[in-house]
C-alpha cells in the first residue's frame, strides 16, 4: 500500500484539494475586487462626459399658450470607456426651467453615447421671469444610466463674457440666455 492510498483512505487528499480550491476562489475574488477598485479609482468604468451648450443660435419664441421659450442645443461627448444613456435634465434656477421632451416636436427622452461618441440634444427652456434669473452660474443636473446602474451629475456650464467699452465682465450662461431671449421678445424687430 502506497502513502497516497493511506491519505486517500482517511480523506486527507480530498480535504487538501477542497482547501486548495477554496483558496483559489478566495484569491480570485480578492484579485477581481482589487482590479475593479483600481479601474473605478482611475475612472475607467465610470462615465466621463463633456457637456457644452451654445446659446448663440438660441432665439426667442412663444408657444400657443403665450409662454416665452427657447430651444437650447446641448452637446454631449463621451470621453470615457463606458457607454451611458442620458435619461433626464433638470435645473433649480429661478425664472428658468427645462421642459420635458415633446414627442410632437421629435424630442427624444433619452440619448445614448458610446465610447468617443458625440451626441446633440435639444431641449426647450422656458423663461418664466426675466428679472429673476440669477447672475451667478447655477448647475444643471443630468441623470444617466450605465451598465453599473444609474447616477447623476451636476454641471455648471462655462460662462460667457459681456463686452463693454472699457472692460469685459463674466456673465452666467443662464443670465446670458435669459437676457438674449427677453431682449428679443420685446424688440420691435422681433415682431
Amino acid at each position: 500500500m502506497a502513502s497516497d492510498d493511506i491519505w486517500q483512505q482517511f480523506g486527507i487528499a480530498s480535504w487538501r484539494a477542497y482547501r486548495l480550491r477554496l483558496l483559489i476562489v478566495v484569491y480570485g475574488c480578492v484579485a477581481l475586487l482589487v482590479m475593479t477598485a483600481g479601474l473605478w479609482w482611475t475612472g475607467a468604468i465610470t462615465p466621463h462626459i463633456r457637456w457644452s451648450v451654445d446659446t448663440f443660435f438660441s432665439h426667442a419664441d412663444v408657444d400657443q399658450k403665450g409662454v416665452l421659450y427657447s430651444d437650447v442645443v446641448i452637446e454631449v461627448e463621451n470621453e470615457g470607456w463606458v457607454t451611458f444613456t442620458l435619461t433626464g435634465i433638470s435645473a433649480d434656477i429661478p425664472g428658468l426651467r427645462f421642459l420635458p421632451p415633446d414627442k410632437g416636436r421629435n424630442e427624444h427622452a433619452t440619448l445614448t453615447a458610446r465610447f468617443g461618441g458625440t451626441k446633440v440634444l435639444t431641449r426647450r427652456v422656458v423663461i418664466t421671469d426675466c428679472a429673476a434669473v440669477p447672475h451667478e452660474p447655477r448647475p444643471i443636473r443630468f441623470t444617466y444610466q450605465t451598465w453599473l446602474g444609474t447616477g447623476s451629475a451636476e454641471v455648471i456650464w462655462s460662462s460667457g463674457q459681456l463686452n463693454g467699452p472699457s472692460r469685459s465682465l463674466p456673465i452666467a450662461w443662464q443670465r446670458g440666455l435669459a437676457s438674449k431671449i427677453c431682449n428679443e421678445a420685446v424688440s420691435p424687430e422681433w415682431f
